[in-house]
């Protein structure tokens, strides 16, 4: 195999570590500067140019995007993927992950527990927004900061505000989130490659510092994730479309609540923390998946005429409550279940034996035709009642129907 390592730092920790894992494997690998490539299109043609000459074949590309160049960064990673080049990172995930507001909106649909967060930009808005999170304390970020760079905690509402508008003042855009007490000053840190965690820490701040990252002094200690943390990993990776990823969580007195989802982990941390071969486990994953490559359905299906993926809900009272797969006639309508969703279990590649309950959700390769029949109009989701407190001297509780001005 040959392996391109995208970076712009080919004497940090982490570069250096995947290049001496893959020579340790006997496989040739390359760190080749994301900036230094010309990006050529033309019509059935992909192409890509590296300090001037045409980019010689890669069979897998490692990207090691930095914040300050995810534009071009990802738009190279695009390339390499419209060149059926295998990237351990696809560019949607990269730039899915590293915008915090995006990622965050994208777990929100899932059942992955996040802090309560608020953006607002209309100045009315910046109270009533740090009381829906929560009130103070709250954490104020900027939304494309990185290594606790621009993550601020106000102890009280006037400083938050205060911090607020003088941030938005200079054009800078910020998340109000909730402070999880419990929580503070620590998080874990898991390390997602494919399908599994195989690693974790827990970062502790030193002294009154509440930010816990390495790169602000925050001391770290291996830890054994039990199956929720493990699983809320992994998840948030898959969900976000990344294959290696760090995946920092708080431990929440409700469970695990993801804060981010990040592209580029660094090694030193961890790897010093866990005694482990990290480097070594993502170059092994990246072996295994350009021998057997996974297939972007998405991509590949949808380009048949008349064929695609969609996604079916088995809603209670549905004539398919309680039937098979093989039942339910979908096989007769030529409509594959690719995976059925049940809850937070998911199911690849159900059999055509399995019973279908109330709120299954099937994603299908089929007719659109015959599916399309099959989707019930949309019905607007009715919002819940914010329940609304009395002063202390009233002793009920009355819910306020929320409503658009």
């Amino acid at each position: 195999m040959k392996l391109a390592i995208l970076s712009c730092s080919p004497r940090c920790y982490s570069t250096r570590r995947l290049v001496e894992a893959a020579e340790q494997r006997g496989i040739k690998a390359k760190v080749l500067n994301t900036l230094k490539f010309a990006i050529d299109l033309a019509e059935g043609e992909p192409d890509l140019y590296y300090r001037s000459k045409q980019l010689s074949d890669y069979d897998g590309v490692l990207p090691r995007i930095g914040a300050s160049i995810t534009y071009f960064g990802t738009a190279v990673v695009r390339q390499f993927e419209q060149m059926d080049v295998f990237c351990a990172n696809s560019s949607a995930g990269i730039s899915n992950s590293r915008d915090k507001l995006r990622s965050l909106q994208i777990l929100s649909r899932h059942q992955i527990g996040i802090p309560k967060t608020t953006f607002v930009r209309d100045r009315k808005d910046i109270l009533p927004a740090i009381e829906r999170v929560g009130g103070s304390p709250v954490i104020i970020k900027l939304l494309e900061g990185t290594q606790g760079v621009g993550v601020i905690l106000a102890e009280n509402v006037k400083v938050a505000e205060a911090i607020i508008e003088t941030l938005q003042s200079t054009k800078q855009n910020v998340l109000v989130q909730q402070f999880v007490a419990e929580s503070r000053g620590k998080d874990i840190r898991a390390f997602v490659i494919g399908d599994r965690v195989v690693a974790a820490m827990r970062r502790v701040a030193v002294g009154n510092e509440f930010r816990s990252n390495v790169h602000r002094g925050g001391q770290t200690e291996a830890v054994v994730l039990d199956e929720t943390y493990a699983e809320t990993a992994v998840r948030a990776a898959q969900i976000m479309g990344l294959r290696v990823a760090g995946v920092d969580m708080l431990e929440g007195a409700n469970g695990p609540q993801v804060m981010e989802v990040n592209s580029s982990p660094g090694l030193e941390g961890i790897e010093s923390a866990t005694k482990l071969d990290i480097a070594g486990a993502i170059i092994d994953y990246m072996s295994a998946q350009v021998d057997f490559p996974e297939v972007d359905v998405r991509q590949r299906l949808t380009v048949s005429r008349g064929y695609g993926v969609t996604e079916l809900h088995v809603r209670d009272g549905s004539d398919y409550v309680g039937k098979t797969i093989d039942e339910s006639g979908l096989p007769e309508l030529d409509i594959n279940v690719l995976t059925l969703y049940r809850g937070t279990t998911v199911i690849p590649n159900p059999r055509l034996k399995r019973t279908l309950e109330p709120h299954d959700r099937l994603l299908c390769f089929g007719k659109l035709e015959a599916m399309r029949g099959m989707v019930p109009e949309k019905v607007r989701k009715q919002r819940r009642p914010k329940i609304k407190r009395l002063p202390d001297s009233a002793a009920t509780i009355h819910a306020e129907s929320s409503r658009d001005d």
